[in-house]
Order: C-alpha cells, then structure tokens, then sequence
C-alpha cells in the first residue's frame, strides 16, 4: 500500500517551494490555509512526487503562523543529535538514467550530491532548505530468497555479520546555488 502524503514543518515555505518545485521537479497540487488549534494559522502545501496528479505519494509542508510555535527545529537529524543520513525521505528513481538526470538537476541548483551505490539500489542524497535529507534511490536488482530468509532469521539478533560500508561518490555543484 502507498502512503497518501507525509507532512514536515518548513520555516522558509518560498525556499521550500524553490527546492521541491526546482530542484526536485514536484508540483504543487494543493494548498490548504486555516485556523489552527492553537490559536494561530498556517498553511498545508502539498507536492505530487510523481505524475499521477497527487493522488497519492505526496510531500507536504506546513508554514505555520502560531506564537507559542515559534522556536521550532525543522531538521530531523541535527536537533536531535543524530547525523544526517538517518532520518531521510528516499523517492523512487525508476531507471539510473531517471537518477542521472536528478543528480544533474541537483548539481545545476547548485547542491553537493552524495551518492552511493548499495549493492541492490543505487541512491543519491542531498538536504533540503528545512535540514532534511532527501534521497532519490533506484532499484537494480531484485531482492534473493537469501536475503528474504537472512532479513527474517537476523532481524531481531544482535550478533550478525556486518556487511562492508559502501563507497560515497561526492558530485559538487555545477552551478552557483540560485539566489
């Protein structure tokens, strides 16, 4: 079952538009402005991540407008105290061309890419305005019995055999990062 949407909070919502319309290639399909409970406003901008109109897989974010919400962290890592690979959104990138071409987009934004290839999908990863770390990931090979019967005997041992860590390929800018 696919997830309709997943909603973060956003402090700068025309820099988050920026990023998730430029650099991500989404569209905005809706925006709901109301009353909050806590005696504010705000505003809730949906993006359809795919071309199916936003009908379901959408990234949201709210711009809120409530006094006693002002001091707020929007990254999910840092402010927690963990790094930034460990709380992230991963899109689907259905071919390594389709990946190829997000990278480019996100160099000609003017962003570090980091990529790595994970033995059974490739991804790359960048943060958004807000702190957050996106991944755009392709598959590259199906899962094996193996590793369906491994996942399932190991999931919940504590002594397992460490597979090594995977290269990371760092792609610089290819652009001044947009004003």
């Amino acid at each position: 079952m696919a997830f309709h949407h997943v909603a973060f909070a956003s402090r700068d919502l025309e820099a988050t538009h920026r990023f998730y319309t430029e650099a991500m290639g989404f569209s905005l399909v809706k925006l709901v402005a109301g009353p909050t409970p806590e005696g504010g406003w705000a505003k809730h901008a949906f993006y359809a991540t795919d071309d199916d109109g936003g009908e379901s897989g959408m990234i949201a974010f709210w711009d809120l407008h409530v006094e006693s919400l002002r001091d707020f962290p929007t990254d999910h890592n840092e402010s927690i105290g963990l790094p930034g690979w460990v709380n992230h959104v991963a899109f689907d990138a259905p071919s390594l061309e389709v990946l190829e071409a997000h990278r480019r987009r996100w160099q000609e934004q003017g962003m570090t890419v980091v990529e790595v290839n994970h033995g059974f999908c490739t991804s790359i990863y960048t943060s958004d305005p807000n702190g957050i770390t996106v991944e755009f990931c392709c598959t590259t090979r199906a899962f094996t019995d193996e590793e369906w019967q491994w996942a399932a005997t190991n999931l919940l041992e504590s002594d397992v055999e460490l597979e090594p860590m995977p290269d990371a390929v760092f792609h610089e800018p290819l652009a001044a990062a947009p004003a």
